[in-house]
């Protein structure tokens, strides 16, 4: 059968027919630890049976009504998402790309709306992956994702990452926001450090602009803490979430202070299937347990576990790895080897695990991981360096 879909992947020949917890199965009953988890996306793994429940209960009530209407489930979570977080105002969207564009629709409302229509510019920065729309890739500024689609969309001034000198250098007069990532994914697996993160919410105090942090990968408890700004003690204006937030069912979330989000008026934004009966009760079963007694905890243990098994690992195959950066269970390895050559390597071990830049593989495990399946992810990891040293 030929293949009709654009050719926008390379797919490696893999099919999956379901999953169960953090493993996926293909039709032939091969067993895969899923250490990419759709990249950060599936938080609780796969088959989780609460968020199965929640959503089969709600595919036999009602699927869409739209937003010309009151939607309890959606009330209902952004109520427990502003209670959980610095936010007092919700929006709900269909990807963190479309959160992205909504919160940056915030920024240049809210300074228009305060009487400077002249600040519309937004300082991002480099090695920053916000998502695939023109205005989110014009923001990230990566030449690789831009090419071809030029011209980049106006407004964005790039700076590089945790250097907040170039940061101060680049305000003007027309500057509205920041937006970054407390951790980078795509990037790299590059955690910002904390005292950076502070000093962005003092510069914008100082210069009145707003602080978006995106939080689509590395939020929803992916750093240990529910957002990852939290490690840092300070609250953003507006965030963008996705990923995590459905666990797997399309879901994302613009959230952001009064303040910021008073400009939002009905029919200054919109989204025709954002906040749809569907992806409201699997997104509330995703923080009944994400919120549940020691679940956050769990994750920053865990995380910590896989981080000093894959040092004292790195330790031992120098010629193939040169280090671990990340935090909580968004970890990256650093190679001395090409990156996708030896996530080529893990996968005939039984272990599958995503690609970033600056030659990095990301582990990105379901948050319900245990002490066993760190176990069993760092033999992979130990067989496939032993593997390419033998070869090489």
């Amino acid at each position: 059968m030929s293949d009709a879909l654009m050719p926008t992947y390379a797919r490696a020949d893999l099919a999956f027919e379901r999953g169960e917890g953090p493993y996926l199965y293909t039709a032939d009953g091969r067993r895969f630890l899923d250490f990419a988890a759709g990249i950060a996306v599936n938080a609780l793994g796969h088959s989780h049976p609460h968020l199965v429940a929640a959503l089969q209960e709600q595919a036999g009530k009602l699927w869409h009504v739209s937003n010309l209407y009151t939607i309890p489930e959606g009330q209902r979570l952004a109520g427990r998402l502003a209670a959980n977080s610095f936010a007092d105002r919700v929006f709900f969207s269909n990807s963190g790309a479309e959160a992205i564009e909504g919160a940056l629709k915030v920024a240049r409302r809210y300074h228009y709306a305060a009487g400077h229509p002249e600040k519309t510019r937004v300082i991002s920065c480099s090695g920053a992956f916000h998502g695939r729309t023109l205005t989110a890739l014009s923001a990230a500024a990566n030449p690789k994702y831009l090419d071809g689609f030029g011209p980049a969309s106006e407004g964005f001034d790039n700076v590089p990452f945790g250097n907040m000198n170039e940061l101060r250098n680049a305000i003007t007069e027309e500057t509205a926001a920041i937006l970054v990532e407390p951790i980078q994914g795509e990037g790299g697996i590059r955690a910002a450090d904390l005292e950076y993160l502070r000093a962005l919410r003092a510069v914008c105090d100082e210069y009145g602009l707003l602080l978006i942090l995106d939080e689509i990968q590395c939020g929803m408890g992916r750093s240990g803490k529910l957002f990852a700004h939290q490690w840092a003690g300070i609250e953003p204006d507006v965030m963008a979430l996705a990923k995590g937030l459905g666990s797997g069912f399309p879901v994302g979330a613009i959230l952001a202070t009064e303040k910021a989000a008073a400009a939002m008026q009905p029919g200054t934004h919109g989204s025709t299937f954002g906040g749809n009966p569907l992806a409201m009760a699997v997104a509330n079963a995703v923080l009944d347990v994400m919120l549940g007694e020691g679940f956050l905890e769990q994750v920053e243990a865990t995380g910590r576990l896989l981080r000093e098994r894959l040092t004292e690992l790195a330790a031992r195959h120098p010629k193939v790895l040169k280090g671990v950066r990340g935090a909580g269970l968004m970890l990256g390895l650093e190679c001395v080897v090409p990156n996708t050559e030896l996530i080529a390597k893990l996968r005939d071990e039984g272990l599958l695990t995503v690609g970033a830049a600056e030659n990095v593989i990301r582990l990105l495990p379901p948050l319900i991981i245990e002490e066993r399946h760190v176990d069993e992810a760092v033999q992979a990891i130990e067989r496939a360096c032993a593997t390419w040293a033998k070869a090489a």
